[in-house]
């Protein structure tokens, strides 16, 4: 668990993440100035997200819940063009009793040109409230937490 006096880690740095995915850049992305669109920065960090929670066969929700993304902010660092790819790092950079903050950073090789803030709450499929966090949950999530350099 991290606190409101715990420094915050350097998303801009690849060796920090535990969770890795790719994405390929496509054409349609790419916009009037000829770079891909600040929107599909948006979509990385979902598609990153939605790998991290939804593993094939080892999926973080719990039975009768669903994460809602409740804040995203969103740093653009640099450009990209077409063609290529991106990769996006995912892990967990603090835990709370019915939410999480995942950080993430866009990398084009080892260049990040977007890093990533987003809160996810834990909600209860019936009631569509926020539920706590389960302590099988709360301990996959500790695994996956990207730790501060001393």
């Amino acid at each position: 668990m991290r606190d409101d006096m715990t420094p915050k880690p350097d998303l801009k740095d690849p060796s920090l993440y535990p969770h890795w995915c790719r994405e390929t850049l496509r054409y349609c992305d790419t916009d009037a100035q000829g770079h891909i669109n600040n929107v599909a920065f948006s979509v990385f960090c979902e598609t990153g997200r939605t790998q991290f929670l939804l593993e094939p066969g080892r999926p973080l929700t719990p039975p009768g819940t669903f994460m809602v993304i409740a804040r995203l902010v969103l740093d653009f660092l640099g450009e990209i063009h077409w063609p290529g790819e991106v990769r996006i790092g995912t892990g967990v950079t603090r835990i709370g009793r019915t939410s999480f903050h995942l950080g993430q950073g866009v990398f084009v090789g080892e260049r990040c040109v977007a890093v990533a803030d987003s809160v996810l709450v834990l909600a209860d499929q019936e009631t569509r409230r926020s539920t706590p966090l389960p302590d099988d949950l709360r301990s996959r999530l500790e695994k996956m937490m990207i730790s501060v350099p001393a």
